[in-house]
């Protein structure tokens, strides 16, 4: 594992954490439901983070796992990483995190995930530090805006009129368009976003390893069958992955 042993993980501010990750995750943007964030330290910087927190619909995903109740799950909203970090760190800080969240709140039975086919990738670290797939879906709701920045529906649905929509539309245009409608859809293609195609993958851990996954646990092999293998927006089957990393 190299230098990825040296790394230390530990607890930090939100204000830090959220300046991190909107300079170094794909997305450039917070989860505002994240309340945990793990700093990865290496050479005593910070290169690192992992957030924390629950789902946005929480009701929809507790059936997942069994027994749960209501505070017993997180999802891992934000996975940031510099590029100074070397190879195996973040199978490696997903690992410390694991532990740190049992030893500190062992009420947590189990950690949600998703890997976003069409902004970043397919999964592969999630596949390396033991989480179980348990679902693929074509992903209908990510948009690419005029300016290149890549959004999701969901997003627009829960901020409501945010920041990066000024230069496109005014308040006025915003509440106009949305009105009696749930649909973020119609905003989107006024100020002419173009919709992506790619696939979401749903991760499941279990840190009570006593808890059962009450849904079908997918193979691997499943994501090269549907062609859902990803990476930063292209398509890539497991293999031409594996056959990477042993060149790297």
């Amino acid at each position: 594992m190299g230098r990825a042993k040296e790394i230390i993980v530990k607890v930090i501010p939100s204000k830090i954490a959220n300046e991190f990750v909107k300079k170094h995750h794909y997305s450039g943007k917070v989860a505002p439901n994240s309340k945990i964030h793990f700093g990865a330290f290496l050479d005593n910087k910070l290169h690192g983070v992992l957030s924390f927190g629950s789902p946005m619909d929480k009701s929809k995903v507790l059936h997942i796992v069994q027994p749960c109740l209501w505070n017993e799950m997180l999802e891992l909203n934000r996975m940031a990483f510099d590029e100074y970090l070397p190879k195996y760190s973040e199978s490696r800080c997903l690992s410390i995190c694991f532990k740190l969240i049992k030893k500190n709140a062992p009420h947590i039975k189990w950690i949600l995930s998703f890997s976003d086919g069409v902004s970043c990738g397919d999964g592969t670290i999630y596949r390396a530090s033991g989480f179980n797939l348990i679902q693929i879906n074509n992903n209908t709701d990510m948009w690419k805006l005029p300016s290149g920045e890549i959004v999701s529906g969901n997003t627009l649905r829960q901020s409501g009129y945010a920041t990066w929509l000024k230069p496109y539309l005014s308040v006025q245009k915003f509440n106009e368009l949305r009105k009696g409608k749930s649909s973020s859809v119609h905003v989107l293609k006024y100020i002419n976003a173009e919709k992506l195609k790619g696939n979401q993958l749903k991760y499941i851990y279990l840190i009570d390893k006593t808890c059962k996954i009450t849904v079908p646990i997918l193979p691997f092999s499943k994501i090269d069958e549907l062609g859902a293998g990803m990476y930063k927006g292209k398509k890539v089957t497991l293999q031409q992955r594996k056959q990477q990393a042993s060149e790297a």
